[in-house]
């Protein structure tokens, strides 16, 4: 999926159609601060030697929701939107 590196559309704060700066989304590691209580205790559970975890294992859903960050070149507001529905295509930038 390729996407312009910048693109106009409408900024809620400064209430008009502004260009916007596009940023791919990157949820993280998941293993480090900013976790739920739940995922927190499930991974110190997993370390180390251990007998079954409680609860079922994760299934990673095999396409995902490709995400966007526009950030506004006028006032700096940043919103997050999905591009399209659920696929396996990767965002390209820039193109």
């Amino acid at each position: 999926m390729k996407i312009d590196k910048e693109i106009s559309a409408f900024c809620p704060k400064c209430n008009k159609h502004t260009n916007h700066a596009v940023k791919a989304y990157s949820k993280g590691s998941g293993f480090g601060i900013g976790l739920n209580i739940g995922n927190r205790r499930r991974i110190r559970k997993l370390k180390g030697y251990h007998g079954k975890v409680k609860g079922q294992a994760i299934k990673k859903k095999v396409s995902q929701r490709q995400k966007v960050i526009l950030k506004c070149k006028v006032c700096n507001f940043g919103v997050e939107r999905v591009i399209g529905t659920r696929t396996k295509k990767k965002i390209e930038i820039g193109a």
